[in-house]
């Protein structure tokens, strides 16, 4: 994004009145891959309040941009210099129909499928994977889907939808991935607090966190290597719904591997930690997406720290209770603490 851009995206920001809103993107310590290009970040917003191509409108909108393909189910707004977005009702079986309405040409019944389903599934609009750099790009969209009416998790009871942030990774060596798992590891009871997780949520097998057999086997490893890596992972969390998915991740590594633990077409591969903890508070005026993305942040962090992953891993293993296991609420309060005494938090 050119020098003449930035100051021109600045002042139509602050001329919609998104600066009052606006919160700084934390940039991580590591900012590029091990190729020397930035690293991308994909989100995924899911809400209710609009249908289709309300919200597709409102994509046009904000980026001067026009719709490229459309369907009952879902349409896409490619953009220049950002990619393409995807709009789409989120219900797999409505999208599976929609596929097939050129053969049943029946569009007026779909139609109105989808215009009932918009009351109860929510909307998703995937991003493209844009710079670290330049996340702020994305909080012109996230204030005008809220004036045009979107509504965030808590709206519904049933609904359980959130925000998913896709990290690109540094590199896939086993040293940043066994980084990264303690990391979260590490933090996943007290990231469900910061977040203050939608009680919806937490009880939907959508962001189940890893169960604490995988807390210990992980501490207990000393440098392994990918293949131990995604053995210990595929031991214990064979299934999509985790708060931090790395099943994509690891089919974008050897998709014949994932296939063989875990059959499910909704994998998709990608270079990228699959996080989906954060709710998604689109109707709140001082919301944006700086601030699931500033708490996934403390991960970032935390991953660069071998000594300290190492010293906390340690510290959990010590305090396991034999058949009780550890102290969920005694835990998160030493987590709290520690990243207070080392400015993560």
């Amino acid at each position: 994004m050119g020098f003449i851009n930035k100051v021109l995206f600045s002042w139509w920001r602050e001329k919609k009145g998104y600066m009052a809103q606006s919160t700084h993107y934390k940039l991580p310590s590591v900012t590029h891959t091990r190729n020397k290009k930035i690293r991308k970040v994909g989100f995924e917003l899911e809400f209710t309040g609009l249908d289709l191509n309300r919200t597709t409108a409102v994509v046009e909108q904000v980026f001067s941009a026009k719709r490229t393909s459309t369907s009952p189910a879902a349409c896409a707004v490619s953009v220049q210099g950002l990619g393409d977005f995807t709009i789409e009702l989120d219900w797999y079986f409505l999208k599976k129909i929609a596929v097939q309405q050129n053969r049943v040409k029946s569009k007026d019944w779909l139609d109105l499928l989808s215009q009932a389903a918009a009351l109860l599934v929510p909307m998703e609009v995937v991003c493209p994977p844009i710079a670290v750099s330049d996340l702020d790009r994305l909080d012109p969209l996230v204030g005008e889907l809220r004036r045009a009416g979107a509504r965030g998790t808590e709206d519904s009871m049933i609904a359980a939808y959130g925000v998913h942030i896709n990290t690109e990774v540094p590199h896939l060596d086993a040293s940043c991935l066994f980084g990264y798992l303690r990391a979260f590891s590490l933090l996943q009871w007290w990231l469900v607090d910061a977040h203050q997780v939608d009680f919806s949520r937490r009880i939907s097998p959508f962001v189940d966190l890893y169960p604490e057999a995988y807390l210990k086997q992980l501490f207990s490893r000393t440098a392994p290597d990918r293949n131990q890596i995604t053995d210990d992972y595929f031991q214990h969390n064979a299934s999509r719904n985790r708060a931090l998915d790395l099943l994509p991740l690891f089919a974008h590594m050897n998709a014949a591997q994932v296939s063989r633990v875990v059959s499910d077409t909704k994998i998709k591969a990608r270079p990228a930690f699959h996080y989906r903890l954060p709710n998604c508070q689109i109707d709140k005026p001082d919301w944006s997406l700086a601030l699931p993305w500033n708490t996934w942040w403390v991960v970032e962090e935390l991953a660069q720290r071998p000594d300290d992953l190492e010293d906390l891993g340690q510290q959990f293993l010590a305090m396991h209770r034999p058949l009780l296991g550890v102290s969920r609420n005694d835990w998160t309060a030493l987590m709290s603490r520690w990243l207070q005494d080392h400015a993560l938090a």
